[in-house]
């Protein structure tokens, strides 16, 4: 096997980005995300926001630097299938637009989530939790 750390690093680092820039963008428009999240018809928007702020931001740190990543992982995958599926509803949309958008950033989760599940595999092969 050969020496993987700086690759897994980038990988983890492209992942964490996300994150990082959604949770600061929250953050900075934490009234109008809230906003946002109440005409989803999601409960409590403003814990929402808080709680999403700590997820991202904590996570795609956390993420990044490699610490426990198993449950970091885990706790990012959960949070962005419930993101996909609160948030980029594509199934809820006639505008085809609007549907096309939505699909991608559906899709985009499923395949973040991928990434997260070979970050948990990839911990467990080598002990690295």
């Amino acid at each position: 096997m050969t020496n993987d750390k700086g690759l897994v690093l980038t990988a983890r680092a492209l992942m964490a980005l996300i994150f990082l820039i959604a949770g600061t963008r929250k953050l900075l428009a934490f009234a109008a995300t809230a906003g946002y999240f109440a005409k989803l018809g999601l409960p409590a928007p403003e814990v929402l926001v808080a709680v999403s702020i700590v997820i991202e931001i904590g996570g795609g740190i956390l993420l990044l630097i490699g610490y426990r990543q198993i449950i970091v992982a885990a706790v990012l995958a959960v949070f962005t299938i419930a993101a996909a599926l609160s948030a980029h509803q594509f199934w809820a949309v006639s505008d085809p637009q609007v549907y096309a958008a939505q699909l991608n950033n559906f899709l985009k989760n499923v395949a973040m989530v991928g990434g997260f599940l070979m970050v948990i595999a990839y911990a467990r092969r080598t002990g690295r939790t």
